[in-house]
This record gives C-alpha cells, structure tokens and sequence, in this order.
C-alpha cells in the first residue's frame, strides 16, 4: 500500500478573524483533505511582517487566534499538524539557497508583488515583500509537499516553486518532490460584497468583508448592503449579474443546496428575499463557529501546546530535508557535540 500524498498550505495571521473567503475557499478544502492525506497546516507568520509588520502583541494574539479558527472549523490536531512558520528554522535555511537560485528579474515579475507594490511609495516597500515568493517556496519544499491546494492568484507562486526545484533537482541531483497545485473542484470563490469583480479579500475596504467572528448584527448589516443591479430577477449570471450571483454562490456554500435549486426558490421573489436568506445562513454558520473559537481562546496554553505538538511533527521533516540541501550545495556539515 503507498503512502498517502502529503499536503502543505498555510495562512497569514494578518487579521483577527477568517472571513468567509478565507473558509469556503481554503479552510474547508483543508478539513476534507485531511482524511485522506498526510497534511501539514502552518500559520504563516513570518510572512505577515512583509507589509505593514503588526504590533507584537496583535501579533500573538491573532497567531493563536488563527490556530483556534482552524480547530473550528474542523482541522484536527490529532491528524493534521497545526504549527507557526516561526517554529520551524528550516523555513528561513532553505530561504536563502533558494534566493541564490532565483533570478532578479524573474522576482520581479510576481504578479501580487507588483500589485502590492504599486499601491505605496517604492522606498516604503520591504525587501521581504519582494522576496517573499522565494519565502512561500521554502515553505512548500522543505516538507516535500505533492499536493499544495490554492486558488487561481497563488498559480504563479507555484509555478516559481515548481521551476526552483526542478533548477535545484537539475544542478544537485534529485532533492525535492516537485509539487502540483491543487483546487478541488467544489472550492468556492467568494467575491467581495461591494465589488463583486474581486475576491473577498482583508486588502479591501471591511464592507464588503464578511469576518466569521463578527456579531451577526454586522454580518446582516452588510449583506443587506450588498451590491446587486438595476434589474429584479434573481438568477446566477456571473457576468452580467456578478452581486447577484455572489449571494447565489455564498448560500450555495453555506447550505449546501446547488444553485439551480436554490433559483428556482426564489422565482417571483425580489433581491430583499435573496439577502435576507444569505445573512439567516451566513449567521447560523458563524455564531457556533464564533463561539468555539472563544472556547479555545479561553485557554492560550493549551493552544500553545497544540501548536508545539504541531511543530514537533513537523520539525524532522524540514530538517531532514535542509540537512540534505546544504550537504548537496557543499557546506561543511556542523560537528556534533555531546552535552
């Protein structure tokens, strides 16, 4: 029997809370894979420094606030390590062999950093922003990752991570696993509330946003606020109907009944019915989530155990494998010294 295909992906704790982009398009992909493969989930918090860095004790706070929204939503420590990118020092060894084989301009050409950047004074731009994308290959390859489960904006960054291994795999001999990327096809894209041309995303304005720990009252309130058409008919017409058809897909999502069905329910009905339906599903899903993310938040030291235990699993892995990058690249292995 072959082993199961191991899986990596991880978050930025950038924010306090998940949105509902964040679950239907990743997070509940995550649950189901767990089932089948050997899966390692990181909080990517060396990555949230290339912006804006946070203050250090939101920092923390949402770090672990992170690990309890994943435990809520279902990922389970028991099969699947849970852990902060900053516990494991390979991430950070294997960076830099990894930069040294990446070229100026092909770091330059990544899409999200030249979004990002233009958006600010160049000179206010942190070298880790540009540098980043090497950073997220690290993290891929140093687990030996077959399988890494992204949506459409992250194919680049694959695509760098797929050429750095074959680059190192072609000058140094067989190393790394080269890894596919992964969309399961019931993945869900949620667009923002307000924009509806654009993913849901923390970058935008927090109206259109729909935050899982936010009261209900908010999530109601924005929904309601939605941006729809000038016409009346409720049908699922992503070009023509993008506001429409996002609500359409949010309720698909959250209830689990398939659009054509759902469509057919509103015939005759007006827009007011369709949102009062998305913000009844959307609060019924986040309020027992809400509330089981305070359970785990009751007890930081229990979620600072779980991360430990998560970064103990995954700690042999990446140094095994930053062990076997360095003896290959030529460095002189380090003298072991009894205590």
């Amino acid at each position: 029997m072959s082993a199961p295909q191991r899986v990596l992906s991880g978050i930025q704790p950038t924010s306090a809370s998940f949105h509902l982009g964040n679950y239907l398009g990743a997070v509940k992909q995550w649950v189901a894979l767990q089932d089948e493969h050997e899966v390692f989930y990181f909080l990517a918090d060396l990555h949230s420094l290339t912006l804006e860095p946070p203050e250090p004790a939101a920092l923390t706070q949402r770090s672990r606030q992170a690990a309890a929204q994943l435990i809520a939503a279902g990922v389970d420590p028991e099969r699947s390590a849970i852990f902060l990118q900053s516990h494991v020092a390979g991430h950070t060894q294997l960076t830099w062999v990894l930069e040294c084989l990446t070229g100026y301009g092909e770091a330059g050409r990544m899409t999200q950093f030249k979004d990002k950047a233009a958006r600010g004074a160049l000179d206010r731009v942190s070298v880790g922003l540009f540098t980043y994308p090497i950073l997220q290959a690290a993290d891929i390859l140093i687990y030996q990752a077959h399988l890494v489960p992204v949506g459409d904006d992250q194919r680049q960054h694959i695509e760098l991570t797929r050429n750095l291994a074959q680059r190192f795999n072609g000058r140094y001999g067989e190393t790394f696993v080269v890894p596919e990327a992964f969309t399961p096809p019931s993945a869900a894209r949620i667009l923002d509330l307000q924009d509806p041309t654009s993913k849901m995303s923390k970058s935008l304005p927090d109206a259109g946003t729909l935050n899982l720990l936010d009261p209900a009252s908010a999530l109601v309130k924005k929904i309601k606020r939605a941006t729809t058409d000038s016409e009346t008919e409720i049908r699922y017409d992503p070009k023509t109907k993008p506001g429409v058809s996002n609500l359409l897909a949010i309720l698909s999502a959250v209830t689990g009944d398939p659009i054509d069905g759902l469509v057919a329910g509103f015939a005759g009905q007006g827009y007011g019915a369709l949102k009062t339906a998305v913000a009844d599903a959307v609060a019924a899903f986040a309020e027992p989530f809400a509330k089981r993310v305070t359970e785990l938040m009751a007890d930081p030291a229990e979620l600072d155990r779980i991360l430990a235990a998560g970064a103990d699993r995954a700690r042999p892995v990446a140094e095994r494998t930053v062990a076997d990058v360095y003896t290959k690249v030529g460095f002189v292995p380090p003298l072991s010294r009894s205590v």
